[in-house]
């Protein structure tokens, strides 16, 4: 039974909601519209004795109550009285300890257990109480904003991804073995000085809101790698940390702005943990079923593919995500947000709408419109594919970008009409004179997909490591293995691959938009054939540092053309003359020329065979100097020579890969290849 408390409760406040310290105690508010009652639990540090509190006031929805005597670190979580009735949405059950969604940090990582479930097998109430098994919320003292923001901020056409996770980066880097797979290691020497060398101003990293591995990854002996499972939308895993989440985090967001790194959040706000209906309740199931998740007729509306959907349409979950946005902004310092699924901010009963209240409630913050948002413009909901719809301040994952850009490379037939606008900033989806071009997000390789080395060693996905027959994960991805499946000791099927990551990473950063780089592609790093590790926390997914000469051309290779983008912006973004954004510039030229040096006719352009286009740059800067690049691409196998006539004779060869030689008259290019000319 529970002990009696010795606390005494006075109203307090509905706002702030969550537990806040006041000047006699702790203010806690919870919302739970639908709820009879709300049980505020009290556990000691043991967490082996348990109070309850009934909160006694109600105010829109909020039960709250300060509790006068509790102080700073108290363990505490909630036990919700309801109706039990699984058809009208709802699913109270005082045997569930619950999580506060608003807490701002756990006593401990969650795992699965069954006596989490709501139902049991026979779909019947689960009554085993789960305390023993859900973390609990811990109080922490008041909110101080983030030291060390970022001194210089990263301007929109100078701006690189590079997405990596904190285990798979750090766990076998050169770094004390403590480190390996923390926070605290992305902010060793060792690191920041690789993405230092590299280039790089903006790190996209995979999430790190608390989360849980899935009931079915555990019974496989595997666990949720990833982090796209969230139980909490405002905690710091445990998982990466020494001691302290929250402080460890904070540490390092402030060595990454000192190191001049943007920091981005790769946050999921679509879905969570609890799963489906008769699955996990351990927090928003339990608080207010009805209002937290997507549901229809008593079921839940699955637009995410991961058991259910978080209503981002009810005020009461636009608060809580615009309060965690803020809160990871200004408290725990990070720049922006890269959202997961992010068709689902956008949606009201069921569709999408570019006007939706979530997205123009963030569109009317002052702190989160100024922040960088980098949206994944899908999820497998009605009208689920919204590339180029999102608003202005979206930049978007461009996966027509990715799809071309491999297609062309492996030799596809009449690519090139498309791969033309897709390096030029797909302005067919991101329209001129609505969207810059800088909104696209280019990339060839993501964390669900190839590796840039698989992509040009593997045919077929190789996921039997994740224990569903090789089931999951892209079926096709545009990949090619030159000959052989996996890796191979022929030296002239690594050469021929090793072009082939050259030539689709010089691609990438010299077309038009913002690039996104995989961490790892560098380093020419294998999933060994994986497409989908996001259950494979081993080697597999852990990057290898071994020192290679392939690995030493395409460091430098990115670390040069990164340098080449900032120096000449016009490879970042063309102002074309047909572009209204650009009224008030001077305008730049551009010139499509074929393989003799001549514009493109319109058979050029309809050649299905076609191998090889290029472009010329032009623009006049403020100084009054006139730069003018020549851009060029071949796919082809033998060799070609393209006359430099009638350039001007003042040529410099900028950057190109291998095979790659220019002369007065000639620029000769042996096989595949990516050049860049100062004419």
């Amino acid at each position: 039974m529970p002990a009696q408390t010795a606390f005494v409760q006075t109203q307090g406040a509905p706002f702030p909601l969550g537990a806040t310290l006041t000047e006699q105690g702790v203010n806690f508010a919870v919302y739970s519209k639908h709820a009879k009652q709300v049980l505020l639990c009290l556990f000691d540090e043991a967490e082996m004795q348990e109070e309850q509190i009934a909160l006694n006031q109600k105010s829109q929805g909020i039960w709250h109550g300060e509790i006068k005597g509790i102080k700073l670190g108290q363990r505490y979580a909630y036990r919700v009285k309801g109706h039990f009735n699984p058809e009208e949405g709802h699913l109270y059950n005082t045997q569930k300890l619950l999580i506060d969604p608003y807490a701002k940090q756990l006593s401990d990582k969650l795992h699965w257990h069954p006596d989490q479930n709501t139902l049991t097998q026979d779909k019947q109430i689960n009554t085993s109480d789960s305390a023993h098994c859900v973390p609990k919320s811990i109080v922490l003292s008041k909110d101080q904003k983030a030291l060390h923001p970022l001194l210089n901020p990263v301007k929109a056409e100078s701006r690189c991804l590079y997405e990596l996770h904190v285990k798979g980066f750090t766990q076998q880097l050169n770094i004390a073995d403590r480190l390996k797979g923390k926070y605290l290691g992305l902010i060793e020497p060792e690191s920041l000085a690789h993405l230092k060398s590299l280039g790089v101003t903006s790190l996209q990293i995979l999430p790190c809101f608390a989360f849980a591995s899935e009931m079915r990854l555990k019974q496989l002996g595997l666990k949720n790698f990833w982090g796209y499972n969230p139980i909490n939308f405002f905690t710091p895993d445990f998982e990466y940390a020494l001691e302290d989440p929250v402080a460890e985090f904070k540490l390092m967001v402030e060595g990454l702005h000192k190191a001049g790194f943007e920091v981005i959040l790769d946050v999921v706000y679509n879905h969570t943990y609890e799963g489906e209906r008769h699955q996990a309740c351990i927090s928003f199931k339990g608080i207010d079923n009805k209002s937290y998740y997507r549901s229809e007729q008593g079921e839940y509306l699955n637009f995410t593919g991961c058991g259910n959907c978080f209503d981002t349409y009810q005020p009461i979950s636009i608060r809580l995500i615009m309060d965690s946005m803020r809160y990871w902004l200004e408290i725990m310092g990070v720049d922006g947000f890269r959202f997961d699924l992010g068709v689902d901010l956008g949606r009201t009963q069921h569709d999408f709408d570019i006007n939706a209240p979530l997205l123009n409630a963030m569109l009317q913050d002052p702190i989160i419109s100024n922040a960088c948002l980098i949206t994944e413009p899908w999820d497998i909901g009605p009208n689920g594919y919204q590339l180029g719809q999102f608003p202005q301040a979206f930049l978007e994952c461009n996966d027509k970008y990715r799809d071309n850009i491999k297609r062309f490379w492996r030799g596809d037939k009449a690519q090139v009409q498309e791969f033309a606008t897709r390096i030029m900033g797909s302005r067919d989806t991101f329209h001129k004179g609505h969207k810059s071009a800088l909104q696209s997000i280019n990339y060839v390789s993501y964390h669900d997909g190839f590796t840039l080395h698989d992509l040009v060693s593997y045919q077929e996905r190789h996921n039997l490591a994740n224990k569903e027959d090789n089931k999951d994960g892209h079926g096709e991805n545009i990949s090619q293995n030159f000959g052989h499946e996996g890796e191979t000791i022929d030296e002239e099927i690594n050469l021929q691959r090793l072009n082939q990551q050259s030539c689709l990473i010089a691609t990438l950063l010299l077309s038009q938009g913002t690039p996104h780089i995989l961490a790892g592609d560098e380093l020419s790093n294998t999933q060994m054939g994986n497409n989908n590790a996001y259950c494979q926390d081993n080697e597999i997914a852990w990057l290898d540092w071994t020192t290679s000469a392939k690995r030493t051309l395409l460091e430098n290779q990115i670390s040069q053309l990164l340098a080449l983008r900032k120096q000449h912006p016009i490879l970042a973004e063309c102002r074309l003359e047909d572009d209204e954004l650009f009224n008030h510039n001077i305008k730049d030229k551009v010139i499509w020329l074929n393989e003799n040096n001549e514009p493109m006719s319109h058979e050029d352009w309809h050649l299905k065979d076609r191998d090889f286009i290029s472009l010329i740059l032009e623009r006049c800067n403020d100084t009054g100097s006139l730069d003018r690049l020549w851009l060029g691409f071949y796919r082809g196998n033998n060799p070609l020579s393209i006359p430099v006539t009638p350039f001007a004779t003042d040529t410099k060869l900028l950057f190109s890969t291998q095979g790659v030689s220019l002369t007065k008259d000639t620029l000769d290019c042996a096989y595949a290849s990516v050049f860049l000319i100062q004419i």
